[in-house]
């Protein structure tokens, strides 16, 4: 019954990385909800379960599904200019899940994913200046985490009340 339980919460967790991706907030840099959830879901299933849920998040968004922002799909978006923030998502996963499941306290847990987005940001970052490398460090930081700071940290601000209150239910108690 265990291992059935898991694997329809890393179900639900993957579908529910793909509706945050879809909820966009428009702007000159549009920003998704996917490091939101990502970070949700990591912090609330561990890092082993978080990290298999991006993974079929991924996976389903590599076949075709429609499941990444703009509701796009295909091995492209892997591989494009963005896609590092996708891969980045798997060790996001691992890092905010290993941080957050040893605290439900307020501080640890926003820690803990401050430093997943922060590896997301590493990935991202440098995967984007592989396809623009001529525009500088600089340049690409001001295009790839500048202007996702406050963002993200309002982000992490609603996860990490989101986590505790899901934890608080015992909806996820095994």
């Amino acid at each position: 019954m265990k291992k059935t339980k898991n694997l329809v919460f890393i179900a639900l967790s993957a579908a529910f990385i793909a509706i945050c991706a879809w909820l966009t907030i428009p702007g000159p840099v549009p920003f998704t909800m996917q490091t939101m959830a990502v970070v949700t879901v990591a912090a609330l299933l561990g890092p082993w379960q978080g990290a298999a849920a991006v993974l079929v998040y991924l996976l389903l968004g590599a076949v075709g599904v429609p499941v990444f922002s703009g509701f796009r799909g295909g091995v492209q978006a892997l591989v494009g200019p963005t896609g590092g923030y996708l891969v980045g998502f798997l060790f996001t996963a691992l890092l905010t899940g290993w941080i957050a499941r040893r605290s439900d306290k307020l501080l640890p847990l926003v820690l803990a994913m401050a430093a997943g987005i922060a590896v997301c940001y590493v990935f991202g970052t440098a995967w984007f200046g592989l396809f623009f490398a001529n525009g500088g460090l600089g340049k690409i930081l001001m295009t790839c985490v500048v202007p996702f700071l406050i963002p993200d940290a309002l982000k992490i601000a609603l996860a990490a009340i989101l986590v505790r209150r899901i934890r608080k239910s015992g909806v996820l108690n095994r």
